[in-house]
Protein backbone atom coordinates (compact mmCIF):
# COMPACT_ATOMS: atom_id res chain seq x y z
CA UNK A 1 0.00 0.00 0.00
CA UNK A 2 1.52 3.36 -0.89
CA UNK A 3 2.18 6.07 1.23
CA UNK A 4 -1.08 8.67 1.96
CA UNK A 5 -0.50 11.89 1.29
CA UNK A 6 -0.69 14.30 4.16
CA UNK A 7 -1.94 17.34 1.55
CA UNK A 8 -4.28 15.31 0.65
CA UNK A 9 -8.16 14.62 1.87
CA UNK A 10 -8.17 11.32 3.42
CA UNK A 11 -11.55 8.94 2.88
CA UNK A 12 -12.74 7.73 5.61
CA UNK A 13 -11.70 4.76 5.58
CA UNK A 14 -8.23 5.79 5.00
CA UNK A 15 -8.33 8.03 8.69
CA UNK A 16 -9.82 5.10 10.68
CA UNK A 17 -6.86 3.05 8.87
CA UNK A 18 -4.50 5.52 9.72
CA UNK A 19 -5.33 5.53 13.41
CA UNK A 20 -5.26 1.92 13.46
CA UNK A 21 -2.17 1.43 12.57
CA UNK A 22 -0.85 4.21 15.23
CA UNK A 23 0.13 1.72 18.11
CA UNK A 24 -0.21 4.49 20.44
CA UNK A 25 -4.08 5.11 20.45
CA UNK A 26 -6.35 3.30 21.66
CA UNK A 27 -10.01 3.23 23.17
CA UNK A 28 -13.85 2.05 23.01
CA UNK A 29 -16.81 2.74 21.03
CA UNK A 30 -20.38 3.29 22.62
CA UNK A 31 -23.18 3.93 19.75
CA UNK A 32 -26.80 4.18 20.47
CA UNK A 33 -29.34 4.73 17.91
CA UNK A 34 -28.74 4.85 13.78
CA UNK A 35 -26.71 1.42 14.37
CA UNK A 36 -22.59 0.99 15.06
CA UNK A 37 -21.87 3.30 12.27
CA UNK A 38 -18.46 4.90 13.36
CA UNK A 39 -17.12 1.24 15.17
CA UNK A 40 -17.82 -0.35 11.68
CA UNK A 41 -16.13 2.24 9.46
CA UNK A 42 -12.93 1.37 11.91
CA UNK A 43 -13.65 -2.79 11.58
CA UNK A 44 -13.69 -2.47 7.79
CA UNK A 45 -10.44 -0.07 7.44
CA UNK A 46 -8.49 -3.07 8.28
CA UNK A 47 -6.03 -3.40 11.51
CA UNK A 48 -8.86 -2.60 13.95
CA UNK A 49 -7.08 -4.45 16.65
CA UNK A 50 -4.72 -2.22 17.15
CA UNK A 51 -6.79 0.46 17.78
CA UNK A 52 -10.80 -1.06 19.13
CA UNK A 53 -10.79 -2.05 22.99
CA UNK A 54 -15.00 -2.65 22.56
CA UNK A 55 -17.86 -1.92 20.97
CA UNK A 56 -21.03 -1.65 22.36
CA UNK A 57 -24.29 -0.82 21.75
CA UNK A 58 -27.12 -0.24 24.79
CA UNK A 59 -30.12 -0.10 22.41
CA UNK A 60 -32.78 -1.17 24.48
CA UNK A 61 -33.96 1.78 27.18
CA UNK A 62 -33.77 -0.63 30.45
CA UNK A 63 -30.40 -1.75 29.25
CA UNK A 64 -29.20 1.61 28.73
CA UNK A 65 -30.67 2.71 32.15
CA UNK A 66 -29.02 0.11 34.07
CA UNK A 67 -25.56 0.63 32.66
CA UNK A 68 -25.82 4.67 32.61
CA UNK A 69 -28.86 5.78 35.02
CA UNK A 70 -31.49 7.28 34.05
CA UNK A 71 -31.96 10.66 32.46
CA UNK A 72 -34.33 13.24 34.92
CA UNK A 73 -35.70 14.27 31.15
CA UNK A 74 -36.42 11.22 29.93
CA UNK A 75 -34.46 11.81 26.81
CA UNK A 76 -32.28 9.81 24.91
CA UNK A 77 -30.65 12.01 22.49
CA UNK A 78 -29.41 14.59 24.72
CA UNK A 79 -26.38 15.88 26.02
CA UNK A 80 -26.16 14.65 29.33
CA UNK A 81 -26.76 11.01 28.36
CA UNK A 82 -23.71 11.30 26.12
CA UNK A 83 -21.76 12.61 28.55
CA UNK A 84 -22.59 10.17 31.03
CA UNK A 85 -21.17 7.55 28.04
CA UNK A 86 -17.95 8.77 27.89
CA UNK A 87 -17.14 9.10 31.58
CA UNK A 88 -18.84 5.42 31.94
CA UNK A 89 -16.31 4.20 29.01
CA UNK A 90 -13.36 6.23 29.61
CA UNK A 91 -13.01 5.70 33.43
CA UNK A 92 -13.70 1.78 32.51
CA UNK A 93 -10.07 1.90 30.02
CA UNK A 94 -8.63 3.29 32.49
CA UNK A 95 -9.33 1.16 35.14
CA UNK A 96 -8.94 -2.10 33.03
CA UNK A 97 -5.82 -1.51 31.00
CA UNK A 98 -3.60 1.51 32.68
CA UNK A 99 -1.43 -0.52 34.54
CA UNK A 100 -1.18 -3.04 31.43
CA UNK A 101 -0.78 -0.26 28.75
CA UNK A 102 -1.25 3.24 30.12
CA UNK A 103 2.60 3.90 30.20
CA UNK A 104 2.72 3.73 26.30
CA UNK A 105 -0.85 4.78 25.32
CA UNK A 106 -3.24 7.82 24.50
CA UNK A 107 -6.64 6.18 25.67
CA UNK A 108 -9.93 7.83 24.20
CA UNK A 109 -13.39 7.02 24.01
CA UNK A 110 -16.36 7.65 21.16
CA UNK A 111 -19.77 7.44 22.19
CA UNK A 112 -23.09 9.09 20.44
CA UNK A 113 -26.61 8.81 20.98
CA UNK A 114 -28.46 9.70 17.53
CA UNK A 115 -31.96 9.07 16.17
CA UNK A 116 -32.12 8.87 12.13
CA UNK A 117 -35.22 9.94 10.64
CA UNK A 118 -38.11 7.56 11.21
CA UNK A 119 -39.80 5.43 8.38
CA UNK A 120 -43.10 8.05 8.38
CA UNK A 121 -40.46 11.02 7.48
CA UNK A 122 -41.69 12.96 10.21
CA UNK A 123 -38.84 13.75 12.41
CA UNK A 124 -35.27 15.49 12.04
CA UNK A 125 -32.94 13.14 12.54
CA UNK A 126 -30.46 14.34 14.92
CA UNK A 127 -27.75 13.53 17.77
CA UNK A 128 -24.81 14.14 20.01
CA UNK A 129 -21.14 12.54 19.65
CA UNK A 130 -17.91 13.21 21.44
CA UNK A 131 -14.74 11.69 22.13
CA UNK A 132 -13.35 12.07 25.35
CA UNK A 133 -9.01 11.33 24.82
CA UNK A 134 -5.59 11.55 25.20
CA UNK A 135 -3.21 13.37 24.06
CA UNK A 136 -0.15 12.10 26.09
CA UNK A 137 -0.39 8.86 27.85
CA UNK A 138 -0.81 9.26 31.45
CA UNK A 139 -2.33 12.77 31.09
CA UNK A 140 -5.96 14.13 32.08
CA UNK A 141 -8.13 13.63 29.11
CA UNK A 142 -10.20 16.25 26.89
CA UNK A 143 -13.29 16.32 25.90
CA UNK A 144 -14.99 17.07 22.31
CA UNK A 145 -19.15 17.59 21.98
CA UNK A 146 -20.79 18.21 19.19
CA UNK A 147 -24.62 18.54 18.23
CA UNK A 148 -25.53 17.33 14.65
CA UNK A 149 -28.54 17.50 12.48
CA UNK A 150 -28.66 15.40 9.34
CA UNK A 151 -31.13 16.25 6.33
CA UNK A 152 -30.94 13.14 4.52
CA UNK A 153 -34.42 11.56 3.26
CA UNK A 154 -32.92 8.28 3.99
CA UNK A 155 -32.08 6.08 7.38
CA UNK A 156 -29.62 4.10 5.88
CA UNK A 157 -27.67 7.88 4.26
CA UNK A 158 -27.79 9.11 7.67
CA UNK A 159 -26.42 6.18 9.55
CA UNK A 160 -23.38 6.06 6.63
CA UNK A 161 -23.40 9.45 7.15
CA UNK A 162 -22.58 9.52 11.12
CA UNK A 163 -20.35 7.07 10.52
CA UNK A 164 -18.12 9.34 8.50
CA UNK A 165 -18.43 12.64 10.71
CA UNK A 166 -17.73 10.59 13.89
CA UNK A 167 -14.46 9.06 12.06
CA UNK A 168 -13.87 12.24 11.00
CA UNK A 169 -14.12 13.78 14.73
CA UNK A 170 -11.71 11.41 16.15
CA UNK A 171 -9.15 11.63 13.46
CA UNK A 172 -9.54 15.64 13.82
CA UNK A 173 -9.15 15.18 17.78
CA UNK A 174 -5.50 13.42 16.93
CA UNK A 175 -4.16 14.89 14.34
CA UNK A 176 -5.50 18.62 14.17
CA UNK A 177 -4.82 19.32 17.65
CA UNK A 178 -3.30 22.43 16.77
CA UNK A 179 -5.29 23.61 14.00
CA UNK A 180 -8.69 25.01 15.05
CA UNK A 181 -9.94 25.78 11.74
CA UNK A 182 -8.55 22.51 9.81
CA UNK A 183 -10.27 20.42 12.91
CA UNK A 184 -13.99 22.49 11.87
CA UNK A 185 -13.35 22.16 7.96
CA UNK A 186 -12.51 18.40 8.14
CA UNK A 187 -15.58 17.54 9.98
CA UNK A 188 -17.34 17.17 6.63
CA UNK A 189 -14.88 15.63 4.78
CA UNK A 190 -16.35 12.79 2.42
CA UNK A 191 -19.79 14.87 3.63
CA UNK A 192 -21.53 17.85 2.64
CA UNK A 193 -23.75 20.78 4.38
CA UNK A 194 -26.78 19.64 2.10
CA UNK A 195 -26.35 15.97 4.78
CA UNK A 196 -25.19 17.14 7.40
CA UNK A 197 -25.16 20.28 9.43
CA UNK A 198 -23.16 20.88 12.83
CA UNK A 199 -24.59 23.56 15.24
CA UNK A 200 -23.03 23.11 18.14
CA UNK A 201 -19.34 22.03 19.15
CA UNK A 202 -17.21 22.41 22.79
CA UNK A 203 -13.18 21.60 22.95
CA UNK A 204 -12.54 21.32 26.69
CA UNK A 205 -9.42 19.74 28.95
CA UNK A 206 -5.85 20.83 29.39
CA UNK A 207 -4.43 20.26 25.85
CA UNK A 208 -7.14 23.08 24.79
CA UNK A 209 -7.81 25.33 27.68
CA UNK A 210 -6.49 28.57 27.66
CA UNK A 211 -5.77 28.51 24.05
CA UNK A 212 -7.20 31.36 22.47
CA UNK A 213 -7.97 29.86 18.64
CA UNK A 214 -9.39 27.08 21.29
CA UNK A 215 -12.13 29.29 22.44
CA UNK A 216 -15.51 27.80 21.91
CA UNK A 217 -17.30 30.86 20.96
CA UNK A 218 -14.63 31.11 18.04
CA UNK A 219 -15.08 27.62 17.13
CA UNK A 220 -18.65 28.34 17.26
CA UNK A 221 -18.36 31.84 14.98
CA UNK A 222 -16.27 29.54 12.52
CA UNK A 223 -18.90 26.99 12.58
CA UNK A 224 -21.21 29.66 10.77
CA UNK A 225 -18.37 31.17 8.87
CA UNK A 226 -17.48 28.13 7.21
CA UNK A 227 -21.17 27.25 6.46
CA UNK A 228 -21.40 24.43 8.97
CA UNK A 229 -24.59 25.77 10.56
CA UNK A 230 -26.40 29.03 9.98
CA UNK A 231 -26.50 29.73 13.78
CA UNK A 232 -25.26 28.58 16.86
CA UNK A 233 -25.62 30.32 21.20
CA UNK A 234 -23.79 31.05 24.22
CA UNK A 235 -25.24 31.67 27.35
CA UNK A 236 -24.75 34.86 29.93
CA UNK A 237 -22.08 32.46 31.33
CA UNK A 238 -20.65 32.36 27.87
CA UNK A 239 -21.30 28.75 27.36
CA UNK A 240 -21.88 27.23 23.86
CA UNK A 241 -25.76 26.47 23.53
CA UNK A 242 -27.50 23.88 21.45
CA UNK A 243 -30.21 26.26 20.02
CA UNK A 244 -32.62 23.20 18.69
CA UNK A 245 -32.57 22.51 22.72
CA UNK A 246 -32.11 25.89 24.28
CA UNK A 247 -35.05 26.99 22.22
CA UNK A 248 -37.83 24.33 22.29
CA UNK A 249 -40.99 25.00 23.68
CA UNK A 250 -39.66 28.63 23.84
CA UNK A 251 -41.30 31.89 23.53
CA UNK A 252 -38.31 33.84 21.79
CA UNK A 253 -38.11 37.64 21.41
CA UNK A 254 -34.72 39.10 19.37
CA UNK A 255 -33.37 42.15 19.04
CA UNK A 256 -30.73 42.03 16.26
CA UNK A 257 -27.60 44.67 16.44
CA UNK A 258 -24.27 45.46 15.64
CA UNK A 259 -23.81 46.41 19.61
CA UNK A 260 -20.29 47.94 18.92
CA UNK A 261 -20.48 48.92 21.84
CA UNK A 262 -24.19 47.96 23.49
CA UNK A 263 -25.72 51.45 24.29
CA UNK A 264 -28.38 52.87 26.77
CA UNK A 265 -30.66 52.32 23.62
CA UNK A 266 -30.22 49.36 22.80
CA UNK A 267 -30.62 48.11 26.26
CA UNK A 268 -34.14 50.27 26.65
CA UNK A 269 -34.95 48.22 23.46
CA UNK A 270 -34.31 45.16 24.95
CA UNK A 271 -36.65 46.39 28.12
CA UNK A 272 -39.45 48.18 26.55
CA UNK A 273 -39.31 44.90 23.83
CA UNK A 274 -39.45 42.15 26.60
CA UNK A 275 -42.25 44.21 28.62
CA UNK A 276 -44.69 44.39 25.89
CA UNK A 277 -43.53 41.18 24.70
CA UNK A 278 -44.69 39.83 28.27
CA UNK A 279 -47.86 41.20 28.03
CA UNK A 280 -48.83 39.85 24.71
CA UNK A 281 -48.28 36.42 26.47
CA UNK A 282 -50.94 34.17 28.70
CA UNK A 283 -49.04 34.59 31.78
CA UNK A 284 -49.02 30.58 31.99
CA UNK A 285 -46.39 31.15 29.47
CA UNK A 286 -44.18 34.04 30.34
CA UNK A 287 -41.76 32.09 31.74
CA UNK A 288 -41.07 29.80 28.94
CA UNK A 289 -39.37 32.83 27.60
CA UNK A 290 -35.89 33.63 26.05
CA UNK A 291 -34.31 36.61 25.00
CA UNK A 292 -31.62 36.84 22.62
CA UNK A 293 -29.50 39.13 21.24
CA UNK A 294 -28.32 38.53 17.67
CA UNK A 295 -25.13 39.33 16.07
CA UNK A 296 -24.86 37.94 12.15
CA UNK A 297 -21.84 37.60 10.18
CA UNK A 298 -22.71 40.74 8.10
CA UNK A 299 -22.22 42.98 11.00
CA UNK A 300 -19.39 41.25 12.16
CA UNK A 301 -17.17 42.24 9.30
CA UNK A 302 -16.06 45.50 8.76
CA UNK A 303 -16.46 47.10 5.27
CA UNK A 304 -14.68 44.84 2.57
CA UNK A 305 -13.07 42.72 5.75
CA UNK A 306 -12.79 39.48 7.64
CA UNK A 307 -14.29 39.02 10.41
CA UNK A 308 -12.26 40.39 13.63
CA UNK A 309 -11.64 37.92 16.49
CA UNK A 310 -10.91 39.74 19.07
CA UNK A 311 -13.94 42.43 17.90
CA UNK A 312 -15.94 39.51 17.99
CA UNK A 313 -15.41 38.35 21.43
CA UNK A 314 -15.09 41.83 22.72
CA UNK A 315 -18.60 42.50 21.65
CA UNK A 316 -20.04 38.82 22.89
CA UNK A 317 -18.28 39.39 26.37
CA UNK A 318 -19.87 42.45 26.69
CA UNK A 319 -23.32 40.92 25.99
CA UNK A 320 -22.88 38.38 28.35
CA UNK A 321 -21.94 40.10 31.39
CA UNK A 322 -24.71 42.62 30.88
CA UNK A 323 -26.77 38.94 31.35
CA UNK A 324 -27.61 38.68 27.46
CA UNK A 325 -27.87 35.02 25.58
CA UNK A 326 -26.33 35.70 22.52
CA UNK A 327 -27.06 33.97 18.76
CA UNK A 328 -24.98 34.51 15.72
CA UNK A 329 -26.17 33.59 12.41
CA UNK A 330 -25.65 33.58 8.82
CA UNK A 331 -29.26 35.04 8.50
CA UNK A 332 -28.68 38.59 7.08
CA UNK A 333 -32.45 38.97 6.18
CA UNK A 334 -34.78 39.50 8.95
CA UNK A 335 -37.54 36.69 7.21
CA UNK A 336 -34.71 33.72 6.47
CA UNK A 337 -34.44 34.51 10.91
CA UNK A 338 -37.60 34.24 11.59
CA UNK A 339 -37.96 30.92 9.12
CA UNK A 340 -35.26 29.56 11.28
CA UNK A 341 -36.81 30.00 14.72
CA UNK A 342 -40.16 28.97 13.40
CA UNK A 343 -38.73 25.27 12.73
CA UNK A 344 -37.23 24.86 16.57
CA UNK A 345 -40.48 26.33 18.17
CA UNK A 346 -44.14 26.88 18.12
CA UNK A 347 -44.37 29.32 20.56
CA UNK A 348 -44.69 32.76 20.36
CA UNK A 349 -41.46 34.87 18.02
CA UNK A 350 -41.07 38.43 18.18
CA UNK A 351 -38.71 40.43 16.74
CA UNK A 352 -37.33 44.00 18.17
CA UNK A 353 -36.37 46.86 15.64
CA UNK A 354 -35.98 50.23 15.13
CA UNK A 355 -38.09 52.13 12.92
CA UNK A 356 -35.13 52.88 10.23
CA UNK A 357 -34.75 48.69 9.77
CA UNK A 358 -38.87 48.32 9.49
CA UNK A 359 -38.42 50.87 6.54
CA UNK A 360 -35.26 48.91 5.18
CA UNK A 361 -37.97 45.75 4.88
CA UNK A 362 -40.04 47.34 3.05
CA UNK A 363 -37.76 47.95 0.54
CA UNK A 364 -37.93 45.32 -2.18
CA UNK A 365 -34.85 45.24 -4.09
CA UNK A 366 -33.92 43.08 -1.03
CA UNK A 367 -35.83 40.34 -2.39
CA UNK A 368 -35.32 40.21 -6.16
CA UNK A 369 -34.11 36.52 -5.80
CA UNK A 370 -37.56 35.28 -4.53
CA UNK A 371 -39.44 34.33 -6.74
CA UNK A 372 -42.69 35.84 -4.90
CA UNK A 373 -40.60 39.09 -4.08
CA UNK A 374 -41.75 40.86 -1.07
CA UNK A 375 -45.09 39.13 -0.98
CA UNK A 376 -43.24 35.81 -0.30
CA UNK A 377 -40.51 37.36 2.45
CA UNK A 378 -43.65 38.47 3.93
CA UNK A 379 -45.36 35.30 4.25
CA UNK A 380 -42.49 34.36 6.64
CA UNK A 381 -41.23 37.23 8.39
CA UNK A 382 -45.35 38.02 9.57
CA UNK A 383 -46.23 33.94 10.50
CA UNK A 384 -49.44 33.95 12.50
CA UNK A 385 -47.34 33.64 15.83
CA UNK A 386 -44.79 36.49 14.31
CA UNK A 387 -45.07 39.87 16.18
CA UNK A 388 -42.19 43.13 15.34
CA UNK A 389 -41.98 46.06 17.42
CA UNK A 390 -40.84 48.90 16.62
CA UNK A 391 -38.71 51.30 18.56
CA UNK A 392 -39.04 55.20 17.60
CA UNK A 393 -36.95 57.69 16.95
CA UNK A 394 -36.59 61.20 17.90
CA UNK A 395 -36.46 63.73 15.07
CA UNK A 396 -34.37 67.21 15.80
CA UNK A 397 -37.58 69.33 15.84
CA UNK A 398 -38.81 66.81 18.96
CA UNK A 399 -40.93 64.96 16.74
CA UNK A 400 -41.76 61.27 17.33
CA UNK A 401 -40.84 59.02 14.66
CA UNK A 402 -43.17 56.05 15.24
CA UNK A 403 -45.36 53.84 12.73
CA UNK A 404 -48.09 56.04 12.74
CA UNK A 405 -45.44 58.56 10.95
CA UNK A 406 -44.34 55.73 8.82
CA UNK A 407 -44.31 56.59 4.97
CA UNK A 408 -44.63 53.70 2.54
CA UNK A 409 -45.24 54.09 -1.48
CA UNK A 410 -48.75 53.93 -2.42
CA UNK A 411 -48.98 50.40 -3.48
CA UNK A 412 -47.65 49.25 -0.35
CA UNK A 413 -49.99 51.21 1.86
CA UNK A 414 -52.56 48.27 1.71
CA UNK A 415 -49.96 45.98 2.78
CA UNK A 416 -48.70 47.84 5.53
CA UNK A 417 -52.47 48.45 6.91
CA UNK A 418 -53.06 44.73 6.99
CA UNK A 419 -50.07 44.43 9.37
CA UNK A 420 -51.01 47.12 11.49
CA UNK A 421 -55.01 45.51 11.69
CA UNK A 422 -53.63 42.05 12.17
CA UNK A 423 -51.44 43.07 15.50
CA UNK A 424 -48.20 42.10 13.61
CA UNK A 425 -46.40 45.37 13.67
CA UNK A 426 -46.63 47.55 17.25
CA UNK A 427 -44.88 50.56 18.27
CA UNK A 428 -43.17 49.97 21.70
CA UNK A 429 -44.01 52.00 24.60
CA UNK A 430 -42.74 53.62 27.23
CA UNK A 431 -39.10 54.33 25.58
CA UNK A 432 -36.66 56.66 27.26
CA UNK A 433 -36.56 59.99 24.96
CA UNK A 434 -34.29 61.15 26.95
CA UNK A 435 -31.11 58.96 24.84
CA UNK A 436 -33.02 59.46 21.67
CA UNK A 437 -29.40 61.23 20.40
CA UNK A 438 -27.22 58.38 21.14
CA UNK A 439 -25.59 56.66 18.01
CA UNK A 440 -23.61 53.57 18.04
CA UNK A 441 -21.31 54.96 15.54
CA UNK A 442 -20.83 58.32 17.82
CA UNK A 443 -20.08 56.18 20.73
CA UNK A 444 -17.37 54.39 18.73
CA UNK A 445 -16.09 57.58 17.46
CA UNK A 446 -15.86 59.11 21.06
CA UNK A 447 -14.31 56.18 22.40
CA UNK A 448 -11.70 55.78 19.63
CA UNK A 449 -10.52 59.24 20.12
CA UNK A 450 -10.04 58.73 23.92
CA UNK A 451 -13.22 61.96 24.37
CA UNK A 452 -15.16 62.35 27.43
CA UNK A 453 -18.61 61.96 27.51
CA UNK A 454 -19.28 58.55 25.92
CA UNK A 455 -19.52 56.90 29.22
CA UNK A 456 -22.61 58.35 29.84
CA UNK A 457 -24.52 57.10 26.91
CA UNK A 458 -23.29 53.53 27.72
CA UNK A 459 -24.25 51.11 30.30
CA UNK A 460 -21.41 51.60 33.61
CA UNK A 461 -20.31 47.76 33.38
CA UNK A 462 -19.83 48.81 29.46
CA UNK A 463 -18.05 51.46 30.08
CA UNK A 464 -15.73 49.67 33.21
CA UNK A 465 -15.07 47.02 30.65
CA UNK A 466 -14.17 49.10 27.66
CA UNK A 467 -11.75 51.05 29.64
CA UNK A 468 -10.56 48.00 31.77
CA UNK A 469 -9.69 45.96 28.88
CA UNK A 470 -9.34 48.47 25.78
CA UNK A 471 -11.99 47.40 23.80
CA UNK A 472 -12.93 48.90 20.44
CA UNK A 473 -10.07 50.93 19.95
CA UNK A 474 -9.72 53.01 23.47
CA UNK A 475 -6.55 54.06 24.08
CA UNK A 476 -5.68 53.31 26.93
CA UNK A 477 -1.80 54.08 26.69
CA UNK A 478 -2.60 57.67 25.75
CA UNK A 479 -5.23 57.62 28.80
CA UNK A 480 -2.68 56.42 31.46
CA UNK A 481 -0.16 58.83 29.97
CA UNK A 482 -3.03 61.72 30.21
CA UNK A 483 -3.89 60.49 34.01
CA UNK A 484 0.08 60.67 34.87
CA UNK A 485 0.28 64.19 34.00
CA UNK A 486 -2.83 65.00 35.57
CA UNK A 487 -1.75 63.48 38.90
CA UNK A 488 1.67 65.79 38.72
CA UNK A 489 -0.16 68.91 38.26
CA UNK A 490 -2.05 68.31 41.11
CA UNK A 491 0.93 67.91 42.86
CA UNK A 492 1.75 71.42 45.10
CA UNK A 493 4.48 73.20 42.99
CA UNK A 494 7.10 73.49 46.41
CA UNK A 495 6.29 69.57 46.78
CA UNK A 496 8.00 69.04 42.76
CA UNK A 497 10.49 71.52 43.62
CA UNK A 498 11.72 69.40 46.35
CA UNK A 499 11.01 66.38 44.94
CA UNK A 500 13.98 67.54 41.88
CA UNK A 501 16.00 68.61 44.48
CA UNK A 502 16.51 65.33 46.22
CA UNK A 503 17.04 63.61 42.97
CA UNK A 504 20.89 63.18 41.29
CA UNK A 505 21.53 66.06 38.70
CA UNK A 506 21.66 63.60 35.68
CA UNK A 507 18.19 62.75 36.43
CA UNK A 508 16.73 66.47 37.44
CA UNK A 509 18.37 66.87 33.81
CA UNK A 510 15.91 64.25 32.00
Amino acid sequence: MSVIDEEQILSTRQKALKINLDRKIYGSFAEIGAGQEVASVFFKAGGASGTIAKTMSAYDMTFSNAIYGEEESGRYVCEPRLNKMLNKEYSLLELRLDEERGENTCFFAYANTVVAINYQRTNQGHGWMGVKFQLNPRTEANTAVLHVRMHDKETLAQQLAVGMLGTNLIYACYFYKDQPEKFLQSLLEGLSRDRIEIDMIRLEGPDFDGKPKFDNRLLSLQLVRFGLTEATMFDPDENTMQPSEALYKKNILVLRGRFRPVTHVNMDMLRTGREQFLKDLPEEERERTVVLTELTLHDLKAANTEIDEKDFLDRVDLLCSLGQTVMISNYHEYHRLVNYLSGLTRKKIGIVMGIFNLESIFHEKYYTNLKGGILEAFSQLFMHYIKVYVYPYTRENGELYNIQKFKLPPHQIDLFEYLIANHKIADLVNIRQDIMHIISDHVLALIKAGTDGWEEMVPPEVSKKIKENCLFGYPCDIMEKRKQAEAILQIPHDKILQKNANQPAENVSK
